[in-house]
């Protein structure tokens, strides 16, 4: 008697791929590599299939030598020699499931040693998708807070289909108003935001079909008016508060996001009543018409929505002048008007130093006698007693070149080096009798 030694081992067969994602009516291979000589061996083993319900079948029987295969698959099946491979003709729904492979080896040179070899494929069928199909309910536009929407994403082909939602290019998610049924076939808006306004597609895919795509559905929310605003190109704004200058014209605008456009209503408010100016999105002001200063108002409606908004501003004219240009010109630490100032406060300061100078310290001036100017020039000490007498001085205001100055005072002026120095004419008084006595 013989003994038989059973030795599971993984180092003498290989498959390539345990699973396989089969086309509907195309052949599939489920491919054996042997990494043993067959030469060298006797081998024996079966093919059996397990279907998803549970019940298995033997597919085929086989050995080096000969191969039996169930006459229910004779002409489905194909088993391919030496390496133990096996084809499905063509793929049905039927072929689905786990195709078990048992192998048994025995080496010539190692009689009674057995080598059993296990391995396991799943098998999936599928049919390609078609081209998905949006239908949108309701089909047109919606108001926001008011409804919902529903998307269903369908295609006519296809099996274990997979569905993913893109609103402009972004892949949607779950969140608390977006809901989505099992696979993702339908998509449940509630209730409609302004935000959910944009193009919608679906995507399709399956294990053997890349991601279709369906064609685009717009979905168009009605909503606003939001972020509404006042806005002028014109004076001053400071605030809510516009300055203008005096018989400037002035634009304002009044945008607000809204969907459909809204109505604008211009109203000016003055001494606790209203009344309308005009209706659109612009007005125009002419400010010599208006007092020191008046309250206006822009009023957004949207007719489909019932919502409405306002926007009040207050427009001031005064004369924004160097105010205006001291707004425009902040990198400026000294403005011109107070570079003139500085410069006409020097000059006056400089002027008064001068007149008080001239107040406070007269020049001194140099006496000359009246009769020297009829004498010929000496030096002073040949005949003293002829400068007694009384002398009277009269000061001659301006410089020697005025042409005021008499010919008598100017005669010994020769001498004068200063040019700016005071001139006095000497009046020489000769006593009748008391010269006599103070010669004596």
């Amino acid at each position: 008697m013989v003994s038989t030694t059973t030795e599971v081992s993984s180092d003498f067969i290989h498959i390539p791929s345990l699973v396989h994602h089969g086309i509907e009516g195309k052949p599939l291979l489920l491919s054996v590599e042997t990494r043993f000589p067959l030469a060298d061996a006797e081998i024996q083993g079966t093919w059996s299939h397990t279907r998803p319900s549970g019940s298995r079948t033997t597919l085929v029987t086989f050995t080096k030598q000969a191969t039996i295969t169930d006459m229910m698959y004779r002409n489905h099946l194909r088993f391919e020699k030496p390496n133990v491979s096996l084809t499905i003709k063509k793929l049905g729904q039927d072929d689905e499931g786990d195709y078990h492979l048992s192998l048994n080896i025995e080496f010539h040179n190692k009689t009674g040693l057995v080598i059993k070899e296990e391995r396991t494929v799943h098998v999936t069928v599928d049919v390609p998708v078609s081209t998905p199909v949006i239908e949108k309910n309701p089909s047109y536009a919606v108001v926001e807070d008011k409804a919902n929407v529903t998307l269903t994403c369908s295609v006519e082909r296809g099996t274990r289909v997979v569905f993913q939602w893109l609103r402009d290019n972004i892949l949607l998610g779950p969140s608390d108003r977006y809901h989505f049924s099992r696979g993702k076939a339908t998509l449940l808006i509630s209730p409609v935001r302004k935000e959910d306004k944009g193009t919608y597609r679906c995507v399709a895919s399956n294990p053997v079909s890349p991601g279709r795509h369906s064609r685009s559905v717009e979905l168009n929310v009605y909503y606003g008016p939001y972020n509404l605003e006042v806005n002028s190109g014109q004076g001053l704004r400071t605030g809510e508060v516009f300055t203008i200058n005096p018989g400037e014209l002035a634009f304002f605008e009044c945008q607000a996001d809204s969907n459909p456009p809204n109505s604008y209503v211009w109203i000016s408010k003055s001494s606790n009543s209203t009344h309308v100016i005009t209706e659109g999105p612009r007005l125009e002001v002419l400010s010599y018409r208006l007092a020191q200063a008046e309250e206006y108002l822009c009023r957004a409606f949207n007719n489909v929505t019932q919502k409405q908004d306002e926007a009040q501003f207050t427009l001031v004219v005064a004369s924004l002048g160097t105010g205006k240009e001291k707004h425009t010109q902040e990198g400026s630490s000294v403005s011109p008007l107070a570079a003139i100032t500085v410069c006409s406060l020097f000059i006056i300061g400089c002027m008064l130093l001068v007149f008080l100078r001239r107040t406070c310290h007269p020049k001194r001036g140099k006496i000359i006698p009246l009769s020297e100017q009829k004498r010929p020039h000496r030096s002073g000490h040949e005949d003293a007693t002829e400068d007694f007498g009384i002398y009277e001085f009269v000061s001659i205001p301006g410089k020697m070149e005025s042409a005021q100055v008499s010919c008598r005072s100017l005669a010994r002026l020769e001498s004068v080096q200063d040019m700016h120095t005071t001139i006095y004419d000497v009046i020489r008084h000769d006593p009748e009798t008391p010269s006599h006595s103070l010669l004596e």
